[in-house]
Formats: structure tokens, C-alpha cells, sequence
């Protein structure tokens, strides 16, 4: 038996349509807003963070605010090679996620985020592979390396700091009341 695909999620009709809706692009509007509010600091980014949380608690409905997201993205900055690495780095992480939606302990999140920011130039690179070769991809992956290193520092970081708190106001936002968290 298979499990229902991501629409089949979504509610169909009345007032719950309207309010998940609306959710839904409030959360996309976060991933966006809290990424420029940080865009100062270089590599240091909650989107890793708000992708965890949204797919914990929404489950692969996490999906359609991740690609507005993305397609908000396109829009403010254009198509280059790393919009393509945006089409699929996103899905890694939520489906990491996803496949540890049980785990409670704020440090496992915290390194399943701080791995992510680690591989995250290794993931772009991939795109690179495929335009440029090995030797393109490995210069582009390995002159990132600096910034991959602050990458996983600040997720691992806000991921240990905040993600109970996040899992908790999303929680209470979706369902309408507080979770049991545990750990």
C-alpha cells in the first residue's frame, strides 16, 4: 500500500484550507525574511534550521513552503549555477529530516544541521560536476571549504539553541496547542 502523496495532505475545503494556506506562506515568508536578516553574516543562515523544524512537525507538507521559497529565490536573485543546487540541496535536508521526524534530542537535529552545512558545498558541487567536470568541481568545493566549516558552526549552533523552542511555536501554530516535547 502506498502512502499518500503530498496533496492528498492538504486539506480540501472550509476554513482549515484557508488558514493552512496562509501558514503555509507565512512560513515561506520566514525562510526568506530570516535568511536576509542574516544574509550579513557570511554562511550563517536559520533556513537550515526552519527546514528541519517545518518538516518535524508538518511532515512532507514542509515541501511547499520549501520550494516557494526556492522560487522566491529565482525571483530576487535570477538563474546562475547555484540555482540548481537549490533545487535539490533543500530536498536532501528535508528528507533527512523526514527520516528522523521521531528524533526528540535537540543535539541530534543540531547535527544532522551542522553536518548539512558541512556537505553543503559539496552538494552545490555536484551542479558544477555536471557543467564543468571533476577538476571544476573539486576547486569550487574545496575554496569553499572555509565557508562550509562556518556553515556547520551556525547551524549546529541555532539548531542546539532553538530548535526545541521553533518545533514547539510551529506545533502550537499548526495544531492549535502546545506539544509534549520530550528530552
Amino acid at each position: 500500500m502506498s502512502s499518500p502523496s503530498l496533496w492528498a495532505t492538504m486539506p480540501t475545503r472550509g476554513r482549515n484550507y484557508v488558514r493552512d494556506t496562509a501558514a503555509l506562506g507565512l512560513l515561506t515568508a520566514l525562510l526568506l525574511g530570516s535568511k536576509m536578516a542574516m544574509a550579513w553574516l557570511p554562511n550563517i543562515e536559520p533556513v537550515s534550521l526552519l527546514i528541519i523544524v517545518y518538516v518535524a512537525v508538518l511532515g512532507l507538507r514542509a515541501l511547499l513552503p520549501i520550494y516557494a521559497y526556492v522560487l522566491l529565490e529565482y525571483a530576487l536573485w535570477g538563474f546562475g549555477l547555484w540555482s540548481a543546487c537549490y533545487l535539490y540541496v533543500w530536498l536532501v535536508l528535508a528528507l533527512a529530516a523526514y527520516a528522523l521526524r521521531r528524533m526528540e534530542s535537540p543535539l541530534g537535529w543540531a547535527v544532522l544541521s551542522g553536518a548539512f552545512g558541512l556537505c553543503f558545498g559539496g552538494l552545490c558541487a555536484l551542479t558544477y560536476l555536471a557543467v564543468g567536470g571533476w577538476a571544476l568541481a573539486l576547486s569550487w568545493w574545496v575554496q569553499g571549504i572555509p565557508f562550509d566549516a562556518l556553515h556547520c558552526a551556525g547551524n549546529f549552533a541555532m539548531a542546539l539553541v532553538l530548535f526545541r523552542p521553533c518545533k514547539r511555536a510551529l506545533a502550537r501554530l499548526w495544531t492549535g496547542r502546545s506539544p509534549e516535547i520530550r528530552g
